[in-house]
Formats: C-alpha cells, structure tokens, sequence
C-alpha cells in the first residue's frame, strides 16, 4: 500500500459548495417548503387521492432535487424545508386555529413524508465515478 495517493473521498476535508450549488440548494429548501404546505392542504381535502398526490410530489421534488443537483444533498435540502413547514403547521396558534386535525390521514401525512424523504435521501442519486 502506497502513500502516495489522495485517498479516499471520505479522507479529503469538507469544501464549502460553489455559490451557485449553494443557491440551488437554498432553492430546493424554498420548494420543499411549498409543497410541504400545498401537501398538507391537499391531504385533508380528498382522503386516499390527496394523500396519495401530497407524497408522490414530495417524492418528485426529492428525487429532481437529487438529480438535479448530482448529489443526495439535493434531496436532503428540499426534505428539511418539506420537514419545517409540516411541522410549523402542527403547532396551535393562540386563537386556536391549526391546519392538522388530530387523525389517521394527518399521522399518515406526516409519517409517510418522514418515510418518503428518507427513502429518497438514501436512495438518492448519489455521485457516480467518471465514465462507463
């Protein structure tokens, strides 16, 4: 074994994103944010179609984001602004008022996005080496 390489990626320091990765990235959170917000909308208005629409574009944004960007961080960006919003829209406001009633299709709502943001961040397109 020889000391002269670079070794391995998980060996190199950490760099800073170039700015235009950064505001890809500052984006993608931005929009994950709507469509938490949109999806926690649409999940309560028409049970199984809503739901089903809500988590297949949260999935759609991750897996864009992830493609769009080369990289699994393109998909975690977009699944920590989705996680924000929802979780923002849990809380009560002091007159009372909340967007998430307490049941079924809300706790699926919400724990299906967890399940769909992880499996996309995992399963994500992750850097590929150079070549065929």
């Amino acid at each position: 074994m020889s000391g002269q390489g670079h070794g391995s990626a998980l060996a190199q320091p950490l760099r800073a994103p170039s700015p235009g990765r950064a505001a890809a990235y500052a984006g993608l959170l931005v929009l994950g944010a709507v469509v938490g917000t949109a999806g926690s909308l649409v999940q309560a208005g028409w049970f199984p179609g809503g739901l089903l629409l809500a988590l297949a574009g949260e999935a759609g944004l991750l897996l864009g984001g992830a493609r769009a960007t080369g990289g699994r961080a393109g998909a975690v960006a977009p699944a920590v602004g989705w996680m924000v919003a929802v979780v923002l829209l849990t809380t009560n406001r002091p007159e009372g008022d909340f967007v998430f009633a307490a049941g079924g299709t809300s706790y699926l709502f919400l724990l299906g996005g967890m399940a769909v943001a992880v499996i996309c961040a995992t399963f994500g397109f992750g850097r590929q080496p150079s070549g065929r």
